[in-house]
């Protein structure tokens, strides 16, 4: 039900920004949920901002306290040709969540839909829902995770300028051994804000263990500061990248980054200052359960975690040819 409510109002919202001919003033379109007053209108205002109108009765007051920057509810009047009418009145004032302001307008639908003589409880209702979901769920990001998604994003950006659909191969935020993945090759991401050393830490006794294409491993040393790229800034370019936005952002979501909370990463910017690859295979420094399996050793340990020194050599680095062709073997692989 919500789903088909989630394209109605997307479809209402896409036809009016269309109609590129009333840019200056508030362009309005009724939508097939009946409340007391009216049907509840969708809208789209000269700066492009999406809206939902809430039809009330003249005398009804609207509560205060979300004037942005993300959400802004008021109450307003709309005068057409043969009417004036008025409305609660909920925009949202950030096109980067026009997918999640979508969601909400989708419920508050489905629950006007329920209680049409109180069109105004409902919306109210979900507002504070979606609020409280968010406050239990969005859990912000250290500098460390900051770090590790950044690297994860940089290497991202690299599939995405082979192929808009790469998103695809992104395999970690779903819980994967490893953080790209196609049929046969694998690709792990290690970021580091350490400003000596290589050292990485491994979960797992698989997260090494290499598929039959091969796995690559891409050390990244981060430098955090003024100098660099911010957070922020790279999560929107892998959004405008990939041809599936709804996929990219839930993908983003599942790794731990929401954009409601980019405001609280703002001042987040990184460097990549040194970036090794490695091809993780027969003599690189691991543990893995088919190699103790091998030797004789039984696996009855679990939830291992270890690290590994990447400071000297042996294991040396691919080059960066070898490097960019793991790359576009990964991308023709994955479809």
């Amino acid at each position: 039900m919500t789903a088909g409510l989630r394209d109605i109002v997307q479809q209402h919202w896409q036809a009016l920004e269309r109609d590129g001919h009333a840019s200056g003033r508030l362009r309005v379109s009724d939508l097939p949920v009946e409340t007391g007053e009216g049907p509840v209108v969708a809208a789209v205002d000269g700066a492009g901002h999406r809206h939902i109108l809430v039809p009330i009765q003249p005398e009804r007051r609207v509560r205060g306290g979300l004037d942005g920057p993300a959400l802004i509810l008021r109450k307003v009047l709309f005068e057409d040709e043969t009417s004036l009418r008025t409305f609660a009145d909920l925009c949202c004032a950030r096109a980067d969540l026009n997918d999640v302001f979508t969601g909400l307008c989708a419920d508050v639908l489905l629950h006007v839909e329920g209680q049409p003589g109180n069109a105004l409880k409902a919306l109210y209702g979900q507002i504070d829902r979606w609020r409280a979901l968010f406050r239990s769920q969005s859990n912000l990001l250290g500098i460390e995770q900051q770090a590790g998604l950044f690297g994860e994003l940089v290497f991202l950006e690299r599939l995405l300028e082979q192929d808009p659909g790469a998103h695809v191969l992104w395999k970690g935020p779903s819980g994967h051994r490893h953080d790209f993945a196609s049929a046969r090759h694998a690709v792990e991401i290690k970021s580091s804000l350490a400003t000596e050393g290589r050292r990485i830490r491994v979960h797992g006794l698989d997260q090494l263990e290499a598929p039959p294409g091969g796995l690559h491993l891409y050390w990244m040393r981060l430098e955090a500061g003024a100098g660099g790229r911010r957070l922020n800034d790279l999560a929107t370019r892998v959004v405008e990248a990939c041809d599936d936005e709804n996929a990219i952002r839930s993908l983003l979501s599942a790794g731990g980054y929401q954009f409601l909370d980019a405001p609280h990463y703002g001042d987040a910017r990184f460097a990549v200052v040194e970036e090794r690859c490695y091809a993780v295979e027969q003599g690189f420094p691991r543990l893995v359960a088919s190699e103790l399996t091998s030797a004789g050793v039984p696996i009855t340990v679990t939830d291992v975690a270890y690290t590994v020194d990447l400071s000297s050599e042996p294991p040396h680095p691919v080059d960066t040819e070898a490097s960019t062709q793991q790359i576009v073997a990964l991308v023709k692989e994955g479809f």
